[in-house]
């Protein structure tokens, strides 16, 4: 599988990821993301590579170690890791492909924010009917 950022100046390729897609609704997720939740999956370093643009990823550590990577150019968050651990959150958002796997759970629900409501809501294929 292929990721990128939004420039395309940072690409990744993933082989296989070791669990279902996770939203996590964090507040550090959400404050980083402009996101109501962060949908990742797991995948083992072996299995992820940087193919394009290392020279321009950037990454900040959002709590003690754990860091977030992310294209200097565009902004777009690409995965986290824990220190000393061999295997990377990767932001399933930025792959070009289908995966494969679907979401199993929301983490984090605590942190929940009472404005994220879907059930129930109008849906649209493509922009709001109307709007330009």
């Amino acid at each position: 599988m292929h990721g990128a950022c939004a420039c395309g100046q940072v690409q990744y390729e993933v082989d296989e990821f070791f669990t279902p897609v996770i939203h996590c609704n964090c507040d550090t997720c959400r404050r980083v993301l402009g996101t109501p939740f962060n949908s990742v999956a797991g995948a083992m370093r072996e299995h992820f590579r940087v193919v394009v643009g290392q020279d321009k990823l950037k990454f900040f550590e959002s709590s003690p170690g754990k860091s977030r990577y992310f294209c200097g150019e565009c902004g777009t968050h690409l995965y986290g890791e824990k220190a000393g651990q061999d295997r990377l959150i990767v932001r399933v958002g930025t792959l070009k492909e289908d995966p494969g796997i679907r979401p199993a759970m929301h983490i984090w629900a605590s942190q929940r924010k009472p404005w994220l409501a879907y059930e129930g809501l109008a849906e649209h294929e493509e922009w709001q009917p109307g709007r330009s």
